[in-house]
């Protein structure tokens, strides 16, 4: 890797928040541009620096830091010279030539160990001495922790996370468990906790190794979606990670549950463990779920039946039988869940719902789990629809940096709540939900369960419904509209197991066969570049079209997809700024996504009422506006008018969204939708895939591979195992007929 070494002439920049500078260095008498994050750089300083050289489309070429060491002087020019330099508040060049006269080699040792003998220089008192303290101590200890953990492959990034998090504590808390910082810090795994505790000297059968291994494999087993692991899958994994005996495993998993950082429970008698969090969350659920299902409610004092009919005249509609069973259901009782396939008339339900209820003068709230639901329900209805995180009045605070305002001390002020798309709806986000929900208050949940279930923990949708505890209407039957489309059709014959028809003329769904992957890569960047945009004027190559795919990973994965979308669709140019990160390059233009919750991040809406908030989230898809050129932080706007301004330390939440996974495309709609068919993973390649990615369609959805991939898929109706507890929890009560007695109601 590439070094430097020299004399910082001058900071151009330095953004104390993230430590990302760019400035100038005197390296061999040649001066150079140097950027990236090093927190404690000051003037004068002698840095030896590891890094890339990089050309800025700009200002040219700059060296780009990776790794930062400072030489501290040992001769007393260059002492004298670092002193001057103004690195250290309340030292300037004549003070450093008093002081290097006065202590000579001895300076550096007297400024780390016996600052206060400063007071033999004249002119330096105790409130001078303070102010050189105080800077000498900031500069010294942020630089001693990033040579610290950059030591044990921490990136800079990395670092300045951990600073920010612990401050003057970092080192202490790393020394003490770096295994902490698989928990606190976004990119830091087990592997490189352990290297820095085994560097440390932290025995291999230490207990403090492996509770710390144990909680780390059980919560990235909850990451993938589950809410408890198996006991004897955590035994195994664990085991396998840590090298130890099954003796000590099991024996420091228990140690944890002493601790009350795990719980172990029997479910379906198999012995499982939870994280606090999850395990809090579904009792929480469960309990909510059966108090609003036994509660009493306003009856509504209308003819249901006649304003049915009403509805349908007025529609030029007829309801099915399913259709009216859900209004009426919606009407009598406290909770309900619709479900059912695209076509089936969720929507129209919704409408004429919230008809009934505001005619009988009840105030009806609408949410969903992302913006684009809530903006998709929000049209479908002419009624205003609130993400759930706003309609829970999301702000700063809590452990976690967030908080919602909407709780049990301060409920919703409504008298019926719809929810729509909630298959997307997460453990977490479902209790936060019903903790804002007053007894009383009717809870009307919309969604199809056959849709890939949350990408957070959880699997809520389906575990309600599987609980028997609530009203459940099913919807299948199509609405005689949604027949003529062929999106529709075979998102249900899919769904069923059977062979979708393909290109039928005039219709809305195409198959292109192609059985080589970098063939179906060029034929994809054909369609989205040039024959679609081509075949229907009003689409939008970059915001109308979205490519599917079910990988991240190879040729037709959506790593190498974007990396060839982004050449065609957004193409490098003088006229654009660039920001590499990692193997990314964010360029003005690009489409990308947000890829985690980030519920302190601010916004600015660029709308003329000019609203400011915080928080944006998981499957957020905005535009690259601009690239600051002084601190290269990434400008964003968002599908909703939100313009953010991510820095260094953030980007790693935002990835090219040309093209997304299929998991990522849960609760949006595109005009068109390309997907390509390529054999995979079995567990991966299955019909609960298949009929998400096509139903995320409105106008048009083009596959695009091998006639085989598709009937694999169809057939394929396994799917990873999800292992949640909730509908245990309920039907656990609802089949022992339990009668809740007053105390467990409130």
């Amino acid at each position: 890797m590439p070094e430097v070494q020299g004399i910082v002439d001058d900071v151009v920049f330095h953004n104390e928040d993230n430590g990302y500078i760019i400035a100038h260095l005197f390296d061999n008498k040649k001066l150079i541009t140097v950027v990236g994050i090093v927190p404690y750089i000051s003037e004068g300083q002698n840095l030896k620096l590891t890094g890339d050289w990089v050309t800025h489309p700009q200002f040219g070429k700059q060296f780009r830091i990776n790794y930062c060491e400072e030489i501290i002087p040992s001769s007393l020019i260059g002492i004298e010279k670092y002193l001057a330099s103004g690195v250290i508040q309340g030292i300037g060049p004549v003070t450093a030539k008093k002081i290097v006269e006065r202590f000579g080699e001895d300076t550096m040792n007297i400024l780390d160990n016996e600052i206060e003998r400063l007071k033999e220089i004249d002119g330096v008192g105790q409130k001078k001495i303070q102010l050189i303290f105080e800077s000498y101590s900031k500069q010294r200890e942020v630089k001693n922790i990033m040579i610290f953990l950059q030591t044990y492959g921490v990136t800079p990034n990395q670092c300045v996370k951990i600073y920010k998090q612990y401050g003057s504590e970092s080192i202490k808390v790393v020394k003490d468990n770096p295994y902490v910082l698989t928990e606190t810090i976004s990119g830091v795994g087990f592997k490189i906790a352990d290297k820095i505790a085994r560097s440390l000297g932290i025995d291999k059968e230490s207990p403090f190794r492996i509770q710390s291994g144990i909680n780390y494999v059980v919560n990235e087993f909850c990451s993938i979606g589950n809410t408890y692991m198996p006991l004897g899958k955590l035994q195994k994994e664990a085991k396998n990670i840590l090298g130890v005996t099954d003796e000590e495993v099991e024996k420091n998993i228990y140690d944890n549950v002493f601790q009350g950082k795990l719980k172990v429970e029997d479910i379906d008698e198999e012995k499982c463990v939870f994280t606090m969090p999850f395990y809090y969350c579904e009792l929480s659920i469960t309990k909510k779920i059966i108090t609003l299902s036994v509660a009493e409610y306003d009856e509504v004092e209308l003819d249901i039946e006649e304003k049915i009919k009403s509805f349908e005249a007025e529609k030029n509609i007829e309801f099915a039988m399913s259709q009216k069973a859900a209004i009426c259901g919606a009407v009598e009782n406290s909770i309900e869940v619709i479900t059912g396939g695209p076509g089936t008339g969720k929507t129209t339900i919704i409408n004429c719902i919230t008809e009934v209820f505001e005619e009988a003068g009840m105030k009806v709230y609408m949410a969903a789990p992302t913006g684009r639901a809530a903006k998709r329900m929000t049209e479908a209805t002419g009624r205003q629809a609130k993400t759930i995180h706003r309609l829970l009045e999301l702000g700063v605070g809590g452990d976690d940096g967030s908080e919602f305002f909407k709780s049990e001390e301060s409920p919703l002020d409504c008298d019926v709540l719809i929810v729509d798309e909630a298959s997307m709806i997460d453990i977490m986000l479902m209790n936060n939900l019903l903790k804002a929900i007053s007894i009383g208050t009717r809870l009307i949940i919309v969604g199809d369960v056959d849709q890939l279930p949350s990408v957070g923990p959880g699997n809520v949708l389906r575990d309600i419904i599987d609980s028997k505890c609530v009203k459940v209407v099913k919807l299948n039957e199509i609405f005689r509209q949604a027949r003529e489309s062929m999106i529709i059709v075979n998102a249900h014959k899919i769904n069923n197991g059977e062979m979708p028809i393909l290109n039928e003329k005039g219709k809305d769904f195409y198959f292109i066969e192609n059985n080589e992957p970098e063939k179906i890569v060029d034929s994809i960047i054909s369609l989205i570049n040039t024959r679609l945009p081509k075949f229907n004027k009003e689409w939008d190559k970059m915001k109308n079209i979205q490519i599917l795919s079910p990988m991240r990973k190879g040729i037709l994965g959506i790593e190498n997809l974007n990396e060839k979308l982004q050449e065609t669709l957004n193409p490098k140019s003088k006229h654009k700024k660039e920001k590499e990160y990692r193997n990314t390059i964010f360029r003005t233009g690009d489409k990308v996504m947000q890829i985690k919750n980030n519920y302190s991040i601010k916004w600015h809406k660029i709308s003329a009422k000019g609203e400011d908030g915080t928080g944006i989230f998981n499957g957020d898809v905005g535009y690259v506006e601009d690239i600051n050129e002084d601190n290269e932080n990434v400008i964003v706007i968002f599908d909703d008018d939100k313009r953010v301004e991510y820095e260094g330390v953030n980007l790693d939440e935002l990835m090219l969204a040309y093209a997304i996974t299929i998991h990522k495309s849960q609760g949006s709609e595109f005009e068109v939708v390309i997907m390509p068919m390529f054999m995979g993973p079995p567990l991966l390649m299955n019909r609960n895939l298949l009929y998400t990615g096509i139903t995320r369609a409105k106008n048009m959805v083009v596959l695009v591979g091998g006639v085989k991939a598709i009937s694999f898929m169809k057939d394929n109706n396994r799917s990873f195992e999800r292992y949640s507890a909730l509908g245990w929890r309920i039907r656990q009560i609802v089949d022992a007929n339990m009668s809740l007695d007053e105390t467990y109601i409130n």
